[in-house]
């Protein structure tokens, strides 16, 4: 049985949860799926350029768990970018 999860702070929601291409169908695409830990690793990391110790500090969670989560969202934003994918940033 795996180790129940661990709180993560999240201090604000995303105001918008959905993002695509311009002038793309959606039904045509791809979705690729932010959960908002996510969207909270990548805003306080780049947005307001915490360093890793603050961001995992203020996420209350590690530090190896942060870079975990924030590889995780840069990946994914990547992929979606590069392949012309739409993004959606969901509740876990």
């Amino acid at each position: 049985m795996p180790r129940p999860r661990s709180f993560r702070m999240i201090s604000q929601n995303p105001k918008v949860t959905f993002y695509k291409p311009q002038g793309v169908p959606l039904r045509t695409l791809k979705i690729v799926e932010i959960t908002h830990e996510e969207w909270e690793a990548l805003r306080l990391k780049n947005t307001e350029s915490l360093s890793q110790t603050e961001a995992a500090a203020q996420m209350k969670t590690s530090q190896s768990t942060f870079q975990r989560i924030f590889t995780s969202a840069q990946k994914k934003l990547s992929t979606a970018v590069v392949q012309g994918m739409a993004i959606k940033i969901v509740k876990e």
